[in-house]
């Protein structure tokens, strides 16, 4: 099934088909799909040559810990089609993704359209349990380019029956100015977006925006006004506390404030916020996405719900398998309402790695 045949009954009927999925048996199906000796991931393949065990004998989610971590860095130098079966016929034809490139040269991965569906699908989720409506008009006020966050222009319009406005976003730039101290270029360039912003909310064009917490943030100091004015927001990103949480609510004046964390591997939807915006909880895009809160030393151990740890993704998409990637983030592992995966709350970046800039994003 592609984008535009899909309606809302159908993105309903996936995501409940997903949540009901068994994650042993889906992870039997993504590893022996990724093993396979013929038509496997020629980067699994050769990493098979090297372990002490035949991986397409693991029957059970838990077993993945035995893969030990995913490093980044393999995503930074090697050609992404690399991690794609060879099942998906050649030539590839489709966007590769980038994620921010914080800490140096970008991670790479390819997308086909089934993964894009899967992402598109749970962010509709999300906007509809957040109660944004229908057919209203957004703006995307987030990175664009080899982003896939910016991709949400789809999201919000194929999938949500939106019409879409967007702004020009590079967020390497102002980390890059940040970096080097050039703090008044940083400012002007901040002040360059927020202005592609006002220009586009002039006139009440706009019911929702989709953006960053530090953006929103530098602009509620310019205009409280254009925000109070929304009807929503939506914030992508972990520089958000629940001070900036419960500031956007207030300047929101009842608007919507939904939340979603991830990056270019996986993401998890906002769950509603506990205790006054003192427990802001996510649940990942399961199953072709989980996460698991481990001991900082440890990342085996995943710690009791209740406690912080260090966030660990596993990407379990039939076209990208990517076990046990320790994030640099940290969370309470959370465990929401039946029916939904144990997931994240109250992200924010590892304490071990906050000297890294992090800019509008």
């Amino acid at each position: 099934m592609t984008a535009p045949d899909l309606t809302a009954d159908d993105c309903d009927r996936l995501v409940d088909r997903w949540l009901g999925t068994d994650l042993d048996a889906w992870t039997r199906e993504v590893v022996r799909r990724h093993f396979d000796p013929v038509l496997g991931s020629p980067y699994w393949l050769r990493t098979a040559a090297d372990l002490p065990f035949d991986p397409r004998d693991i029957t059970r989610y838990d077993q993945l810990a035995d893969l030990g971590p995913t490093d980044l860095d393999l995503l930074r130098h090697t050609d992404p089609a690399e991690f794609v079966p060879l099942a998906v016929p050649r030539p590839l034809a489709g966007r590769v993704w980038d994620s921010g490139g914080t800490t140096g040269s970008p991670c790479r991965v390819f997308y086909t359209p089934e993964m894009i569906v899967h992402r598109g699908v749970w962010r509709r989720w999300s906007f509809v349990t957040e109660g944004f409506e229908p057919g209203r008009r957004w703006l995307q006020a987030t990175p664009t380019g080899p982003h896939l966050i910016g991709n949400g222009t789809w999201e919000t319009s194929g999938l949500h029956g939106g019409m879409t406005y967007a702004i020009d976003m590079d967020p390497r730039w102002v980390k890059r100015l940040i970096s080097a101290g050039r703090l008044t270029e940083a400012t002007d360039y901040t002040n360059h977006l927020l202005d592609q912003i006002l220009d586009v909310l002039r006139g009440d064009r706009v019911d929702y925006v989709n953006t960053t917490p530090a953006l929103l943030k530098a602009l509620l100091r310019r205009d409280p006004a254009a925000v109070a004015r929304l009807r929503g927001v939506r914030l992508s990103g972990t520089q958000l506390s629940s001070r900036m949480y419960r500031e956007f609510v207030a300047a929101l004046d009842g608007g919507i404030c939904g939340l979603s964390y991830g990056n270019t591997f996986g993401n998890a939807a906002g769950l509603p916020v506990e205790q006054g915006g003192d427990l802001m909880p996510y649940t990942p895009n399961y199953p072709h996405v989980t996460m698991a809160v481990v001991d900082r030393t440890d990342g085996r151990t995943v710690v009791p719900p209740g406690v912080v740890g260090r966030v660990r993704l596993t990407v379990l998409h039939r076209d990208l398998f990517l076990p046990n990637v320790l994030e640099r983030d940290e969370a309470i592992h959370h465990r929401p309402a039946s029916g939904l995966a144990d997931g994240v709350a109250n992200v924010r970046p590892l304490a071990a790695v906050r000297t890294g800039v992090e800019g509008l994003y």
